[in-house]
């Protein structure tokens, strides 16, 4: 049995734990709430020109632009968002879980990964897969400029006929205890079904190609900024939970141990006690 000042020194090491997992809490709550400032923010945004855009999509011709190129599906691009760090529950399995399935689903296909966050990285270097292109350290405070990066290297690709589709896999923030993993198409940008909906056409003040040529190219880079906020908000709500979890085991095993360790001792002060006592009844005798 451990006396008691191995188990002192484990409650000592549970308590250092404790601060620790506090601390981050802490650190991820603040982190969270610009995080969440930010999202809610892009949102409206992003979502109002994405449907202006598949409606616009519907009403031109898919030559009029190279991003509204539909292709076929044998060359396919999947950008992956992860976190840069652990400690987060869940959210990077979940990420990784979810790209594992897109790939397997399109196996037979020329799939190459665009890779944001170095979980993502660390974790397919192991493996046997194309990455294109990486970034790491982006997500840590998101940023427009990095963001249009990432997407005019997704745009030049695209519109070289290098890639048929682009799709996106990354956590929309729901709220602090959840996070929902989304994979939806980047490139070429959907088109809406107009048959049995309204016939409205739109009046041009530039020409079509102009607008286009200006427009698209800003609305993927508006989608992978808003994605990477998302992504964002959903790593720090995440270390929020999974720290604040920590924290509360912590708690439980300080107690448990603390317990055992009165316990201990008082088995100890009964077993002194009855040594005294038999030793005293001996010299009497």
């Amino acid at each position: 049995m451990a006396n008691v000042r191995d188990i002192r020194r484990r409650i000592r090491s549970a308590k250092n734990i404790q601060q620790i997992t506090r601390a981050m809490k802490f650190v991820s709550a603040a982190r969270l709430r610009r995080a969440q400032e930010r999202v809610v923010a892009a949102r409206p945004y992003a979502r109002q020109m994405l449907a202006v855009l598949n409606s616009l999509a519907a009403r031109v011709p898919s030559h009029a632009h190279p991003l509204l190129a539909h292709r076929g599906e044998e060359k396919i691009e999947l950008v992956v968002i992860s976190a840069d760090k652990g400690l987060c529950g869940g959210y990077n399995t979940n990420i990784l879980r979810q790209t594992m399935e897109f790939i397997l689903q399109r196996s037979g296909r020329e799939l190459e990964l665009n890779i944001i966050g170095k979980r993502a990285r660390d974790f397919f270097r192991r493996r046997p897969y194309t990455v294109r292109h990486e970034a790491v350290g982006i997500l840590q405070k998101v940023q427009f400029a990095d963001a249009a990066a990432v997407a005019r290297d997704i745009i030049e690709g695209f519109e070289r006929g290098e890639k048929d589709q682009v799709w996106i896999v990354y956590n929309e923030f729901k709220s602090v205890v959840q996070q929902k993993v989304v994979v939806e198409p980047l490139l070429p940008i959907e088109r809406l079904d107009i048959t049995n909906g309204s016939q409205v056409d739109y009046l041009y003040d530039e020409p079509p190609e102009k607008i286009l040529n200006n427009l698209l190219p800003r609305h993927v880079e508006a989608q992978v900024f808003r994605a990477m906020l998302e992504a964002a908000a959903s790593e720090q709500g995440a270390r929020m939970t999974a720290m604040d979890a920590a924290t509360n085991n912590a708690g439980e095993m300080i107690d448990s141990l603390t317990l055992f360790a009165n316990k201990v001792r008082q088995a100890g002060i009964t077993k002194e006690l009855i040594e005294v006592v038999s030793g005293a009844v001996s010299a009497g005798e």
